[in-house]
């Protein structure tokens, strides 16, 4: 999302020509890049699909995409490529520069591109199924609350495939993060009302839903035959942090899931897991406390995303493939962590990861006072589900191996 701060100098295009208009040069830079967030009903605080949405915003976006804090991707480009990477090209920064130095005009409409249609409220279009939960959740004005477990049947009388899942509160601004799972059903309709803890008599299903909810999430559609099943007889059992906000409201989250094509023998399952680790020990003032967490693969598979997650004093983050021969391959580096603004890294290929690999993922942290956000510096901090605690969890997600192998020499 776009924030408005001084506006301060910033480089803008060199080259000449005529001045960029909003129609024919800038409004298909932000239908590529931006109002997957920047539109109505979504999670920015302002729309860019049209001029008249923009135009107000102009010295403010290019201040933040010439700074490179808009579209927001915390990567470094020097390891891996990602499918999901919204970043500009220095043209593309130039263009939008030129624009507003030019008084940012509006064109001709004729050229102006189609702009991309979106279902609303949904980022993954129509979902075929929406699981909803079965009562909404009264959120009290004020004061801190736990962690609550919410079950939601499926009803489903056969197992489906899926290829895209989609958590959606009916109130954004009390939901902080939402962590699901599948767990076995009981045939019976579920209590409606949230628990403290989870039910230990319901058994976690591998695999699970393959979707959460934080700052800055996006969602996307799995790739073309890729798919996740899920089992006939499932609930949905959501963990849910919700937030106050100064007056009471209510929220009834819902999950959409989009059908897979094809039979369930062309599709390739999605699967992953998470490597937390659970007992680290941060020290009062500790400007860069190293933590690690790994994962050894006991079958080949393929890594095909990445996504880190820590609370406030998270600094730095870079998951590694240890191979068995001993190479090591960094995959995703995230120089600067924003636990406002949490990315789920899609890389651009699949990448093989044999048996017998190990994946790691070390990150940093900062509970010195040079950390504005930090909550208490003078803390030694723990494991914990409270933004004030820390955590360290690195998600990853998989693959299955092709059912035929490649032909000789092509790179996996």
């Amino acid at each position: 999302m776009l924030v408005v701060g001084s506006l301060i100098a910033a480089p803008s295009s060199a080259s000449a020509g005529p001045t960029p208009t909003f129609a024919r040069d800038v409004a298909p830079i932000l239908f590529k890049s931006c109002v997957e967030c920047h539109r109505p009903s979504a999670m920015a605080p302002m729309s860019l699909m049209t001029y008249e949405d923009a135009r107000p915003w102009a010295r403010a976006i290019k201040l933040r995409v010439s700074k490179r804090e808009m579209p927001p991707w915390g990567a470094d480009q020097a390891y891996g490529r990602f499918a999901n990477d919204p970043s500009l090209t220095p043209a593309q920064i130039d263009t939008i520069a030129a624009w507003v130095d030019g008084g940012a005009p509006e064109g001709n409409k004729a050229d102006l591109p189609p702009a991309p249609t979106f279902t609303e409220g949904w980022s993954i279009g129509k979902p075929d199924y929406v699981f909803r939960m079965l009562a909404p959740f009264k959120v009290p004005a004020d004061g801190t609350l736990p962690y609550f477990y919410v079950t939601i049947p499926t009803n489903l009388n056969e197992d489906i495939w899926i290829r895209g899942v989609e958590l959606k509160p009916t109130d954004r601004r009390v939901v902080h993060h939402i962590i699901s799972e599948l767990v076995e059903g009981t045939g019976a309709r579920p209590d409606a009302s949230p628990k403290l803890t989870r039910d230990p008599g319901r058994k976690e299903i591998a695999g699970g839903l393959g979707a959460g909810f934080v700052p800055g999430r996006l969602y996307g559609l799995f790739d073309e035959g890729v798919a996740r099943k899920i089992p006939a007889g499932a609930d949905i059992l959501l963990q849910m942090h919700y937030t106050t906000i100064g007056v009471p409201v209510t929220d009834q989250t819902e999950v959409g899931v989009v059908l897979a094509k094809g039979p369930p023998s062309q599709l390739r399952e999605q699967g992953g897991g998470q490597m937390p680790n659970l007992t680290f020990v941060i020290p009062p003032g500790a400007p860069n406390h190293e933590v690690s967490a790994q994962k050894t693969f006991d079958r080949d598979t393929y890594l095909n995303s990445l996504y880190p997650h820590m609370h406030m004093r998270g600094k730095d983050v870079t998951y590694t493939i240890v191979y068995p021969d001993g190479r090591e391959e960094i995959v995703l580096r995230v120089p600067k962590y924003d636990f406002s603004w949490q990315n789920r890294y899609v890389l651009a290929e699949p990448k093989f990861v044999p048996k017998g690999a190990t994946l790691k993922i070390v990150a940093h942290y900062d509970n010195s006072t040079g950390n504005r956000f930090n909550p208490d510096p003078t803390a030694e901090v723990r494991w914990g589900d409270q933004t004030w605690e820390e955590m360290l969890i690195g998600y990853y997600g998989t693959i299955d191996a092709p059912a035929k192998p490649r032909p000789t020499g092509q790179r996996p």
